[in-house]
């Protein structure tokens, strides 16, 4: 777990994987205290810093495109959600206090097969036999259509 202090000073424990949690211990280097990211002097990583080195680890990478540590989220909660992380978890993820910011980013979310309606279709055919259109003109559960 890592504690992080966020907007308004709230602390936050986030869950890391073991290959995240052994890249920070290298990173710190024997440090138990004091800020996790530091620059050249010692001093704490203010988010300028960060964002020149975001910038700059892209073009050693020879991406031609405009990254900053904004794009870098928004990657992850991207792909977080098409990887079928529940929206709420991907929303714990990005600490979005509402779902609604969370669902902005999810590409799928006008998909037809993501709908309720056709899951449920989907979980009604895999349960119930499926007759045919002559056989029986209604699902078995509805006596007839209003109507």
């Amino acid at each position: 777990m890592l504690a992080v202090i966020g907007k308004g000073g709230q602390r936050t424990l986030v869950p890391l994987a073991p290959r995240t949690v052994r890249a920070i211990d290298a990173a710190l280097g024997g440090r138990t205290d004091g800020p996790l990211l530091v620059s050249n002097t010692g001093g704490r990583l203010d988010r300028h810093d960060a964002a020149r080195i975001v910038a700059r680890l892209a073009r050693r990478a020879g991406l031609t495109k405009h990254i900053t540590p904004h794009s870098l989220r928004h990657t992850m909660v991207t792909l977080a959600l098409d990887a079928g992380v529940s929206l709420r978890d991907v929303q714990d993820a990005a600490r979005h206090a509402d779902p609604r910011t969370t669902r902005r980013y999810d590409r799928a979310r006008h998909a037809l097969d993501r709908r309720a309606t056709y899951t449920l279709a989907a979980f009604i055919a895999e349960v119930l036999p499926s007759p045919t259109c002559e056989d029986q003109p209604y699902p078995p559960f509805v006596s007839s259509y209003p109507g």
